[in-house]
């Protein structure tokens, strides 16, 4: 059969030819990918795994926004359906059936709304998170080629009826169609292609099977080179993670560090690494949102160019202002893990140079001489516990749950947390122990701060102790040292079941071990914390037991895994980068808001950060103290009812005893 008109089958060879640059273009781009280090990938695996990672798990994340979600369907989908489906035509019995080419034009029509739509989003005002530059012509590059291959396709459909149309809708058709493939290299189209690899060769592919998959990789001490000082030093999927940034600014808007003032903008910061990769690379083509209070850069790079310092793309600031929250990971599309990026980018500065922001050194030499950031004796942990009796498991040997302490042991204010929790497990009955002066610190802070060497040697020697004494669990309040515990000691061999004392209490007072009374007259709203929620994925726990409690709960704008950081984690309070807010202000803000007069929180670092905001604003109380204030509560009152009980039976008693008859005198 004939193609149906000339002008459809040249559309179809356009769509051939445009086809060929666009893989040349995508080849060159893929060869600066393998200047990375080479990683073992399932390839096998991730090519069957595409259509669901690409279909359900990013569009999930899209989902979050459902107008960026329905221009996304119609603009990729009607472009990968109008393009291909014309392809196809070039077979004689698809390109001569009109019907055939009005299910191509449907496609374009889809695409032709998308592009409208990325138009609207962008034009007249073009929101702040969302790059320029090149992005700002992607709605007409799209409009263009969706409206030209529309009516081509629909003139075929009607058997060539619109001649006059037909042709210099070809000509808007190539004239977008070529504008978009030229974007591939270094353009907003990059990330179709990127995009695609990046799901197929993830770094985590976990990610996509339901794990949180949120361990740190060990680095390899005896490696040539300690951590990313190059572009060439990332693992070459880490690269292409890189590439496939569309720059929605998603990650920019959930960053603390950012809203904060401090100069960190994580999606300026996988820009740079992305741009650093070019031979002779500059950042001057990058159009976004700038670090805020940005330190001055020579903004130069390549693949094997120092990727931080002064003469470099990055400011040693930027690594240092992270929090290590992962929001920005959460918030991904494209599912860029940003945190493992600046990790890898500490562990060079902080191993190989000894470059650390001047407040973050003297925690860390504590922490390799004295086993704990603060140089205190590890005997002085429990001193928080002074009238209570405290079992050491090295008395026995054994205990059926294990308290890990935790650094914040040696402060006043988890202090209260910890003897809360203590006075629960005793009421409960619970067997428990402690490690005591055995316990050193998890390392969480080391290994956060880029020292993998200190973190390893903690862990071995942790791991080491607790191989020496039986226990069914360990319980901890602290989310740090769970996630370390539960889940980076087992890439050393430690593997344990490690539950959040959250958690365990709700199962206590499931299980009636515990009795609380209602707190009806507080209304509280619940801080998430990052290593607990966007961690371990445990948001559940804690909500269940505030509600045992009879609280009127209330929920921040930003709650669960969406959750914003207090600003104490990855190191942050020691690094001390200067912002113009500080982090834990904001998040307090965000819990005034709500109007409720308690922030329940449930990590020492956020009960540390939130209760040091000034002035007026809702208290702050672990989750223990409050379930301990229930359970006081509740024994307050069935002591006024029995002592009640008693006096009423008392007082029938005596009635009865005057109502009685005299005995008889003899």
């Amino acid at each position: 059969m004939n193609p149906a008109t000339p002008a459809a089958f040249c559309l179809s060879l356009v769509i051939l030819s445009l086809a060929g640059l666009a893989l040349a273009l995508m080849a060159r781009r893929a060869r600066l990918w393998c200047a990375g280090r080479p990683v073992p990938v399932e390839w096998a695996r991730g090519l069957r795994a595409l259509p669901k990672r690409y279909l359900v798990d990013v569009h999930h994340v899209v989902g979050r926004d459902p107008y960026a979600a329905r221009m996304h369907a119609l603009a990729a989908g009607g472009l990968l359906g109008g393009s291909g489906l014309a392809l196809l035509a070039l077979i004689p019995a698809l390109g001569g059936a009109r019907l055939y080419w009005a299910l191509i034009a449907l496609a374009f029509a889809g695409a032709l709304a998308g592009g409208v739509m990325v138009g609207r989003r962008r034009y007249p005002a073009r929101p702040a998170r969302l790059s320029g530059g090149r992005f700002q012509i992607l709605p007409l590059l799209l409009t263009f080629y969706a409206a030209g291959g529309f009516l081509v396709a629909f003139d075929a459909a009607l058997g060539g009826a619109l001649p006059a149309l037909a042709w210099p809708a070809l000509a808007l058709a190539i004239a977008g169609g070529l504008g978009l493939v030229l974007q591939i290299d270094r353009g907003p189209m990059r990330h179709a292609f990127a995009g695609a690899a990046h799901l197929v060769v993830h770094p985590r592919p976990g990610r996509f099977e339901g794990e949180r998959a949120t361990a740190l990789a060990p680095l390899d001490l005896d490696a040539p080179r300690l951590g990313v000082a190059t572009p060439a030093d990332f693992a070459f999927n880490r690269l292409v993670g890189f590439d496939a940034c569309i720059q929605c600014g998603r990650c920019e808007t959930a960053c603390p560090a950012f809203a904060a003032g401090q100069p960190l903008n994580p999606k300026r910061l996988i820009q740079d690494l992305a741009a650093a990769l070019q031979p002779n690379a500059t950042n001057a083509t990058y159009k976004g949102s700038p670090y805020p209070n940005a330190r001055a850069v020579a903004g130069i790079g390549g693949p094997d160019l120092p990727l931080v310092g002064a003469g470099a793309m990055i400011h040693p600031d930027t690594l240092w202002s992270c929090t290590t929250c992962r929001a920005c990971v959460e918030e991904c599309p494209m599912m860029i893990e940003h945190v493992d990026a600046i990790i890898d980018l500490r562990r060079h500065q902080t191993l190989e140079l000894g470059a650390l922001p001047a407040k973050a050194s003297p925690p860390l030499m504590e922490l390799r001489y004295a086993d704990e950031p603060g140089g205190r004796a590890l005997a002085a942990r429990t001193d928080f516990a002074a009238g209570l009796t405290l079992p050491l498991i090295l008395a026995t040997g054994r205990a059926d749950v294990l308290l890990w302490l935790g650094e914040g042991a040696y402060e006043l204010r988890y202090g209260r947390t910890l003897r809360a929790l203590v006075t629960l497990l005793q009421m409960a009955g619970v067997d428990f122990a402690v490690l005591g002066p055995e316990e050193r610190d998890c390392g969480d802070l080391a290994r956060r701060l880029g020292d993998e060497a200190t973190f390893q040697r903690l862990a071995a020697e942790n791991i080491a102790t607790l191989a020496r004494y039986s226990f069914s669990r360990i319980l901890t309040a602290d989310p740090h040292a769970l996630h370390a515990l539960r889940n980076e000691y087992r890439a050393f061999g430690g593997a344990y079941e490690v539950i959040h004392h959250t958690a365990f209490l709700d199962g206590l007072l499931a299980g009636g071990r515990l009795t609380v009374g209602a707190l009806h007259e507080a209304r509280v709203t619940y801080h998430d914390p990052c290593y607990l929620g966007r961690y371990n994925g445990e948001i559940d726990a804690p909500r269940r037991l505030l509600d045992r409690l009879g609280l009127a709960r209330l929920e921040m704008e930003r709650a669960g895994k969406r959750s914003m950081c207090c600003g104490g984690g990855g190191g942050a309070p020691v690094s001390d980068i200067e912002g113009e807010r500080r982090i834990p202000d904001i998040r307090m803000a965000q819990a005034a808001a709500t109007g409720a007069g308690i922030v329940a929180v449930a990590c020492p670092q956020c009960s540390a950060m939130l209760d040091g905001v000034t002035g007026e604003r809702p208290e702050v109380h672990d989750i223990a103290e409050l379930v301990l204030m229930a359970v006081e509560a509740g024994s307050a009152k069935a002591a006024r009812k029995d002592a009640a009980g008693k006096d009423v039976a008392g007082k029938d008693a005596a009635r009865k005893d005057a109502a009685r008859p005299p005995e008889p005198v003899a």
